[in-house]
């Protein structure tokens, strides 16, 4: 039998899954990711573990097809860290490191366009080809996968919609440094500073008010129980990222649109709403695509970097 591992590496913990080449999740476990000193034992660390796991499990070297690495930064085609801000490792090849520490072939990519292969092979996207997986959770993620292979760009950086300019007029500041991109909107921090800013300019009732520390569910939840207040805020957040999907569609027109992250969680009212902007701003021959929920919650990650081996 032949295996492949998927590792999802992130600031808290590295998450590693081992799997059968058809796709099956044999088992998954995480590790602490060690930080201190730029990362440097992150490496190390996560050989340490794949090695073990094939000990115990009996797995010889030319059993695996390989390792698969889903990094929180831009990655470039041959495996090159263009800096890692989250776990503090300045520009080097994680796929040479990899290989010369498990003597396995090693793959790297964004951990955003991993979770987007994930979807694809095993998740919301399941028997398409060609998607875009956006993750809106406490910022914005995106992935875009044509002909089942990830778009990644020269540098690494293609599908960080979280960062495409929808407002021009935005005094606020991005967590990024600029102003008015798309995730001070539909993130969850987004949702969160809109609702905070809106409520302080209007008198109009809203059961948001009660709410101590409102959170993006707050807003959701008040929005599907008629709330005029909740309706606006995700009438607007949804706008914006259908303006950001539209433009998408008009440079790669892909099959589906697959929702992730946290915020995703709120359900249908996303992808109906969306939908609904989505059709209206677009070339006909754009419009009528799906756009699904995703389904693989945290271990989207491990199944697409799994992916990237096979």
């Amino acid at each position: 039998m032949k295996y492949c591992f998927g590792v999802d590496i992130g600031g808290t913990t590295v998450k590693l899954g081992l799997f059968t080449a058809e796709g099956e999740l044999l088992e998954k476990w995480e590790i602490e990711t060690r930080r201190q000193d730029g990362g440097k034992f992150v490496p190390g660390d996560i050989a340490e573990a794949i090695l073990k796991k094939c000990e115990e499990k009996g797995i010889s070297k030319d059993q695996v097809n390989g390792v698969g690495l889903g990094v929180p930064g831009p990655v470039t085609e041959d495996g090159t860290v263009m800096k890692c801000a989250n776990l503090g490792w300045d520009v080097f090849n994680v796929n040479q490191k990899m290989q010369e520490l498990t003597d396995l072939k090693c793959i790297a990519a964004n951990d955003a366009n991993c979770a987007a292969l994930g979807e694809l092979w095993k998740g919301g996207a399941e028997g398409y080809s060609n998607i875009v997986f956006i993750t809106l959770g406490t910022g914005i993620g995106g992935g875009i996968v044509i002909q089942d292979r990830i778009l990644n760009g020269v540098h690494g950086g293609c599908g960080e919609i979280g960062h495409v300019v929808v407002n021009p007029e935005e005094t606020d500041i991005c967590g990024c440094g600029g102003h008015g991109h798309l995730e001070q909107y539909a993130s969850a921090t987004g949702i969160v500073r809109m609702a905070k800013k809106l409520l302080l300019h209007t008198t109009r009732e809203s059961t948001l008010r009660s709410v101590d520390e409102i959170t993006a569910k707050d807003v959701f939840d008040a929005a599907k129980a008629g709330d005029s207040v909740g309706m606006e805020l995700v009438d607007t957040m949804c706008a914006y990222l259908a303006q950001v999907l539209s433009g998408v569609a008009a440079t790669c027109d892909p099959e589906v649109y697959v929702i992730g992250g946290g915020v995703s969680k709120a359900g249908t009212i996303i992808t109906d709403t969306v939908k609904k902007y989505f059709d209206s701003n677009n070339l006909n021959v754009l419009c009528g695509r799906e756009f699904r929920l995703a389904k693989l919650g945290n271990d989207a990650g491990i199944y697409g970097a799994a992916y990237l081996t096979l």
